[in-house]
């Protein structure tokens, strides 16, 4: 299937990067990768940016998870993080990604 610049261009802006933590990088072994997406990103619009991303991935599976902002006090003043959008990745045997971590 032929994708054009445009809709490549939009597919790459959906993923923000990957998250590294303790649960992903438990999830590695079984070839399951966590990114922090944008909030509009759907389920096939995620598994179109990996392949669009990584060409040689073929995706098995996306489930996302939508995570609340938490409630933050700085001595009297309240305030609230950004609710964000998460994407848990699982590849077809054989498939892997290669992230970096700084």
């Amino acid at each position: 299937m032929k994708i054009s610049h445009e809709r490549k261009l939009y597919l790459l802006g959906l993923i923000k990067g990957p998250c590294f933590t303790e649960k992903a990088e438990q999830n590695l072994q079984f070839q399951q990768f966590v990114f922090e997406v944008l909030p509009r990103a759907t389920k096939a619009d995620i598994k179109q940016a990996m392949s669009v991303m990584f060409e040689e991935v073929q995706v098995a599976q996306v489930r996302t998870l939508n995570v609340k902002g938490k409630v933050k006090n700085f001595k009297q003043i309240k305030g609230k993080q950004k609710n964000w959008k998460k994407a848990y990745v699982s590849l077809h045997p054989g498939s892997t990604i290669n992230l970096v971590r700084n």
